[in-house]
């Protein structure tokens, strides 16, 4: 990666850190935890459950892969 005019090689894992920081603010992933934390299945068919469950999961720091 790259950074400003001058084309400055930055490492993955600090563009990353910057990104999440300007783009993802930690109360919008606080209320994605949550959301994680409570969700039940009640009259969702398994597999709309399943894709639910598979985006909220990116969010919880159990399952954090990214």
């Amino acid at each position: 990666m790259r950074l400003g005019p001058g084309g400055i090689a930055i490492p993955w894992e600090m563009f990353k850190g910057e990104f999440l920081i300007k783009y993802f603010p930690v109360d919008v992933k606080n209320k994605k935890v949550v959301e994680f934390m409570e969700l039940k299945q009640w009259n969702m068919m398994v597999a709309d459950y399943a894709v639910k469950f598979e985006t909220l999961c990116a969010f919880s720091p159990h399952y954090n892969t990214v």
